[in-house]
């Protein structure tokens, strides 16, 4: 899966757990993959898509998550 399609989120617990339903929420929404994995500070989420990934960074804010690109 490309790495452009990432963004890193700074969230822990049940916040990262909501985060989780939510991509998968998006995903499925858009018809693509997506994964998350550990980051230096953070996870690590990403999408085959662009769109998905910028419909993600909207949730994040609207969640009052902060999130940055990969």
């Amino acid at each position: 899966m490309p790495k452009e399609n990432c963004l890193i989120v700074f969230a822990a617990g049940r916040k990262l757990d909501l985060l989780r339903g939510e991509a998968s929420r998006i995903a499925k929404e858009h018809k693509v993959e997506w994964h998350t994995d550990r980051a230096d500070i953070g996870a690590r989420f990403c999408f085959e898509d662009a769109k998905a990934r910028e419909a993600f960074a909207i949730t994040c804010d609207n969640f009052g998550i902060s999130c940055r690109d990969s």
